[in-house]
């Protein structure tokens, strides 16, 4: 069977998620894109760092490609979540480059390898560890647009940005004032009906 068309459409929407998260970034400071705005601490560089991590993990050394690239927030002894914030020390540039180098790396192994190529996915459980390259394809793809949906709140919380993507908003086209009867719309009715309650 021919693997270029199946691998040609999942990786464009693996490539569509990648490049709605890098969106989020556009026109903030370096405060912004590296604030905690949920309580578990999700900010906009962090995930683009996690997501760059993980596609090195799943895309290189789970098929026996390790792509060189020093990633010490991962090593034993570096913290939970270390993979999701940016140290003051780390650029923006540093962390986006790192993430469009692990898409390069990912995109050599898709190419290189055949959908049902397995691989070992060390981290998950000793039962679900092997996998095919297709069920990774699969799993980022999703993973990655996890995320991205997790960016479109961030941003919209720093400064009421919001939209799928560039030239493409998804968003029904209204100005400010329709957005805050819409808002207040939507409050009203919640009210209401935790008034039945």
């Amino acid at each position: 069977m021919d693997e270029t068309k199946p691998k040609a459409d999942l990786l464009r929407y693996l490539q569509a998620a990648r490049d709605a998260l890098l969106w989020k970034l556009d026109g903030l400071d370096e405060y912004d894109i590296r604030r905690p705005l949920t309580p578990t601490g999700t900010n906009l560089l962090g995930l683009v760092k996690h997501l760059a991590s993980v596609e090195l993990g799943y895309f290189g050394d789970a098929f026996g490609r390790p792509s060189g690239e020093p990633v010490p927030w991962l090593a034993d002894g570096a913290g939970p979540n270390a993979d999701m914030w940016a140290t003051a020390e780390e650029t923006r540039e540093q962390i986006v480059e790192l993430y469009r180098r692990a898409w390069r790396h990912a995109d050599a192994t898709v190419a290189a390898l055949p959908l049902d190529a397995t691989g070992q996915v060390p981290w998950w459980p000793q039962e679900h560890r092997e996998v095919t390259l297709h069920q990774v394809l699969l799993h980022m793809t999703a993973e990655t647009h996890r995320h991205a949906g997790h960016a479109d709140i961030v941003r919209e919380l720093i400064d009421g940005a919001a939209g799928m993507r560039v030239g493409n908003t998804n968003l029904p086209s209204e100005d400010r004032a329709w957005w805050t009867e819409y808002r207040a719309r939507l409050e009203s009715a919640a009210r209401e009906a935790a008034g039945r309650g």
